[in-house]
């Protein structure tokens, strides 16, 4: 009888991997009505047992862990977080987006949507003149672009960077109306998240700076969420770029809340207003005492 071949490997492990042993569970010889039945399924390889309501945290986990292997592996060191609206239309989207205009009502809303067009370029012009500076620090990747994966603001970040010749990352999520990712997320840094707070952790975990364009409840909840963090210390302070003075002093009357007494007039401080990409990058340079 031959002797079976010695595993001499001192450095593998000796227990097979996972991959392994679910092959081996596949390959099982024996059609029975117990190898049949869901119990007898492998848990990790059980769909239907990792949806159960008692696996949420192990769903957590997973979500947390997932883009934080995925980004340590891609070697992202920090990232330049923009976000903003899904409805601002691309300049050459403008025409699509007045045409379907049919009552005034419509038309005067387009017509606002096509003015914040200009928030699409700078967006545009603010990931590709980042991206282009292509920034090594130990070894990883600085600034990389971050956005929500989605359309009009989040695509033109994207774009920006691909157009440089640059990677980045979308942070998508799963909706009740599909939000597919934009085309110029580079596709394995493109994530999908079931839960929101896992999704808004990991936008801000690598975060070294923040860009804000106008947007609706999404934006505005990432915004406060941000600034609450830094406010109360949860969070060290981070260059947070509010693009468009006229629609944010619009929009949200920050002077009423230090007037009321519930912030502080250094609150103010958290944030920039800046209208261009220049801008921008001119706050996060002089913050981490950058070239310029």
């Amino acid at each position: 009888m031959s002797e079976k071949p010695r595993d001499r490997d001192l450095v593998d492990h000796k227990f097979y991997h996972a991959d392994a042993e679910a092959d081996f569970a596949e390959s099982a010889p024996d059609d029975t009505p117990q190898t049949r039945h869901p119990s007898y399924k492998l848990a990790f390889r059980d769909t239907e047992f990792l949806l159960r309501e008692e696996l949420r945290p192990v769903r957590f986990q997973l979500e947390l862990l997932k883009p934080e292997m995925v980004l340590e592996e891609a070697r992202v060191g920090s990232t330049l977080v923009m976000y903003g609206s899904a409805r601002i239309p691309a300049p050459e989207q403008i025409d699509d987006v007045m045409a379907r205009a049919k009552t005034p009502e419509q038309k005067k809303i387009a017509e606002k949507l096509a003015e914040k067009s200009r928030y699409y370029v700078e967006a545009h012009k603010l990931a590709k003149l980042v991206s282009e500076k292509s920034i090594i620090e130990d070894g990883l990747r600085q600034f990389v672009i971050c956005s929500g994966g989605g359309p009009s603001i989040m695509e033109a970040a994207n774009r920006g960077a691909s157009e440089a010749g640059a990677e980045s990352v979308g942070l998508n999520i799963v909706l009740p109306h599909e939000q597919a990712p934009n085309p110029y997320v580079t596709p394995y840094l493109s994530l999908n998240f079931h839960y929101f707070a896992l999704r808004k952790m990991h936008f801000l975990i690598r975060a070294r700076a923040v860009a804000v364009f106008p947007g609706g409840f999404g934006t505005c909840d990432e915004l406060f969420e941000l600034l609450t963090l830094i406010q109360t210390g949860k969070m060290k302070p981070i260059p947070v770029l509010l693009f468009g003075k006229n629609f944010w002093d619009r929009v949200i009357n920050f002077e009423a809340l230090v007037e009321e007494g519930t912030i502080n007039a250094a609150d103010l401080d958290l944030f920039q207003r800046v209208e261009t990409a220049e801008q921008a990058w001119k706050h996060i340079a002089q913050f981490y005492e950058l070239d310029g």
